[in-house]
């Protein structure tokens, strides 16, 4: 089969497609043949060498978390899922024809395999560090650099759960967060005054790593009020940096809920070819995405 891999850590150059030998489903796994793979920030951290207490790896190694696909092997003890089934869900080195999955839900009626793989990390991520940050209905959020995946979802789901989101984007982007319920405003000088005449911040959430974290400390009047998922030195402010994922079986399941009760959409600003996974990576990391990058099978 066809995977993208890397034997050395380092630039978006030090990705190839290769044949590799098929991977099968275990005890507790199905496998996919895979439709289309998600693009995520852990992706190309990994491939640099960042974050490998969380996420430890061996080279060469594999890339690639969330997939959706069709089922085409169920492992032993794994019930309610047939080969055939249409499903979107997290698993190991997903840029590949083939895939073996450790958690995955059914893809709700409507969703194109393109659209459905860029949920599952982007979900148990937005769900996670709301839970951690512990912002409750009636309260207002800050999400700096919300037009991302996460930043989409964070946007969603708290509006799900009638919390107000003050959300934070580049100038291009500020319709598009209005359109997800936000409170919009832009980036830049003055930001944070720009902020606070939309309101009191409850909660901060760092998604973009764009140096905000004292002013996010600031705004909230208090560092445990703030989370980050892309400034590794937030914890040099008090700040907790999170990083280590919760259920992702649980996290499918309100994604599939949302998804069929149309309270979350999370749309794909670009789709490449599995040979353009370097291209994809170059763009994940130049930011300024609107919703989720996906590779294509």
């Amino acid at each position: 089969m066809k995977k993208v891999s890397f034997a050395e850590f380092g630039g978006p150059d030090v990705l190839h497609l290769i044949d590799a030998e098929e991977s099968h489903a275990g005890p507790g796994r199905i496998r996919v043949a895979v439709r289309a793979a998600g693009v995520n920030p852990v992706d190309w951290r990994l491939r640099e060498g960042q974050v490998l207490g969380a996420h430890p790896i061996r080279l060469p190694a594999g890339v690639g978390l969330d997939a959706a696909g069709v089922v085409d092997e169920v492992g032993a003890g794994v019930e309610g899922v047939e080969v055939g089934d249409r499903v979107f869900g997290e698993g190991t080195d997903t840029y590949a024809e083939f895939a073996v999955l450790s958690a995955w839900a059914r893809m709700p009626e409507g969703l194109t395999f393109e659209e459905a793989a860029g949920y599952p990390s982007v979900v148990e991520t937005a769900l996670r560090i709301l839970r951690e940050v512990g912002v409750r209905s009636g309260q207002t959020l800050l999400a700096s650099g919300a037009a991302g995946g996460v930043g989409s979802a964070v946007l969603q789901i708290a509006r799900d759960r009638g919390i107000t989101v003050i959300g934070t984007a580049g100038a291009a982007n500020q319709e598009y967060l209005r359109s997800l319920g936000a409170l919009a405003t832009t980036y830049g000088e003055g930001w944070a005054e720009r902020v606070r005449r939309l309101g009191r911040v409850d909660a901060a959430l760092d998604l973009a790593g764009s140096g905000v974290i004292r002013e996010l400390v600031e705004l909230t009047g208090d560092p445990r009020k703030v989370v980050s998922i892309a400034d590794l030195g937030a914890p040099e402010f008090g700040v907790r940096f999170s990083g280590v994922a919760g259920s992702v079986p649980d996290a499918l399941a309100v994604a599939a809920d949302l998804i069929t009760r149309g309270r979350l959409h999370i749309p794909v600003e670009r789709a490449y070819p599995l040979a353009e996974a370097a291209a994809a990576h170059v763009d994940s990391q130049a930011g300024h995405t609107r919703g989720r990058r996906v590779l294509v099978v």
